[in-house]
Order: structure tokens, then sequence, then C-alpha cells
């Protein structure tokens, strides 16, 4: 099967949804552990052992809250493989939104997974939401992602140069966007039917 969106194969269902008490060892397990795959991929120019600590208390906060609307689990056939998360950008009611994906682990990658899921969250939250624009940030090196964003229409709307230091070597910091209209826009064309 192809997703109409993306173009790419699926076998697997992707949904989000939000988080339950089974998803919690999970969670512990990949977000606490300092050495973890997904690390090298998500920020990481921020010392491990700092952001273990915030993870860790993160995840001790996921344990006491109830789940919340900008939060969503992504669940491949059932099973908890990462996360979706939203923040509004300042000042309240701007309609400005930013995103974040996480995939854990990498059996997981390179299937087309990120791009379903960050296409269900686009239209999550531009349905559940004021958003005139969405953005998220990533950096240079982390080619997936952008590429996974512009498949969806996500545009480059800022690069600074040299901005993030990964393993000894400098990378831009990149921001894409996506404005509501462009999204409407490709739901509505022919191939996205």
């Amino acid at each position: 099967m192809i997703d109409p969106m993306t173009s790419l194969p699926y076998a697997q269902t992707v949904t989000l949804r939000g988080r339950r008490p089974r998803d919690l060892p999970v969670l512990r397990r990949w977000l606490a552990d300092p050495l973890a795959e997904w690390r090298k991929w998500d920020a990481p120019y921020f010392h491990a052992a700092s952001t273990t600590a915030t993870l860790q208390a993160y995840v001790e906060r996921l344990e006491r809250t109830p789940t919340r609307s900008d939060e969503r689990v992504i669940d491949v056939d059932g099973e908890c493989v990462g996360m979706v998360n939203r923040s509004q950008e300042e000042p309240a009611g701007g309609g400005w939104w930013d995103l974040g994906i996480l995939i854990y682990d990498p059996a997981h990658w390179n299937q087309g997974i990120g791009t379903r899921a960050l296409s269900l969250w686009v239209t999550a939250t531009f349905n559940e939401t004021d958003a005139h624009v969405l953005t998220f940030t990533t950096w240079g090196g982390n080619e997936r992602m952008i590429h996974a964003a512009q498949r969806l229409g996500f545009r480059e709307a800022a690069r600074i140069r040299e901005a993030r230091m990964v393993d000894g070597q400098r990378h831009d910091s990149v921001r894409l966007d996506l404005l509501r209209r462009e999204w409407t826009s490709l739901q509505e064309s022919p191939q996205s039917s």
C-alpha cells in the first residue's frame, strides 16, 4: 500500500494517540538511555548528561500527569515507537505552532513511519488549533528529518550557518515552515486523493 501524502510504502498502521500506562516503561527505557541511537540525531549538540536528567524528570512527570493534547504517542500496530509534541510560540493566539517528532528505535527508521506520523500531526495541529504556520527546527546533519518535512510541503525558512557543533564539526541549524493554506492546497490536490 502507498501513502498518498508521502508516496511511500507502508505496511504498518501508524496512528497518533494519547499516552497509556503501558507506554511508560517504553518511554522510560528510550528517553532515559544516554546512549540511545536517537540521541545522535535529535539535538546531539546538547550534552547527554544534562539531557538525560531532564528526560528522566520528564518521564517521572508523565507518570504523575494525564496525557496532554499537545503531545501524543506514535503507535505502530499497537506499539509505542515514539512521540510527537507541539508548543505555541508567543504571543499566544498568534497562530504559530512549533512541532517536534521523535522515533526512538532505529528498527523503525527509514520505513516512512516518521513522515506518516508527521503528516498526521500536521493535520491534527491544523484541525485542533488556530495554527496559521507550523515550524520545526533540526540541524543540517539530520537529513532524514529535513527530507521528510519537505516531502510534506514544508519549506526551509531559516538556516543559521554553522550554529551547531556535532562530533567536532560545525553544522547549520535549519528551521522549516508550512502555512495552513499550503497544507490545505496539498490535501485538495488530485494526487493526495
